[in-house]
């Protein structure tokens, strides 16, 4: 199973962006305090997000409860700093976390340093900053589920194609 994880996110829209992407791909989303927006439920009905209750979401109070819980389970964690291709990596079917960090400052210094073999990255032009945080996500979900070739996915077109 795959489980999306934000530290800390600052930027409701990329939240409600990730909400979406795990929402139509299955994948759990698991949001860590503190949070730069409300999620309460008439803050996302408000925000129009009629998908939100079609996540399977799980919040912490901070990025130490949620290593405790989960330290022995397979995480990778996004970071321009990484030194390997999140394309470098074989994932697999067992329970897996992506962690991304806040849009501000990424992931802490001190948790990459824990996890060295652990950090990905995704490649761009090293004169840009980085790629928006929902972007980031939706290519790594992506490369998962390509890995494991689609699992439960609708993928022919024929499928999915309106009579025209």
């Amino acid at each position: 199973m795959l489980n999306i994880c934000l530290f800390n996110p600052e930027i409701p829209q990329n939240t409600g962006n990730i909400a979406r992407t795990a929402a139509v791909t299955g994948a759990r989303l698991h949001l860590v305090r503190p949070l730069g927006f409300d999620i309460s439920e008439k803050s996302v009905r408000h925000a129009g997000l009629d998908y939100w209750s079609e996540v399977d979401i799980t919040v912490y109070d901070s990025i130490a409860a949620f290593m405790e819980q989960h330290s022995g389970d397979k995480l990778w964690f996004f970071s321009k700093k990484g030194r390997k291709s999140y394309t470098d990596v074989q994932f697999s079917d067992e329970d897996t976390y992506l962690i991304f960090g806040r849009e501000s400052v990424g992931l802490d210094e001190e948790l990459l340093r824990a996890y060295p073999d652990r950090v990905l990255r995704i490649p761009m032009r090293h004169s840009m900053r980085c790629l928006n945080l929902s972007n980031s996500v939706a290519i790594a979900v992506y490369e998962y589920y390509r890995q494991l070739n689609f699992p439960s996915f609708e993928t022919s077109w024929e499928a999915n194609r309106e009579e025209i």
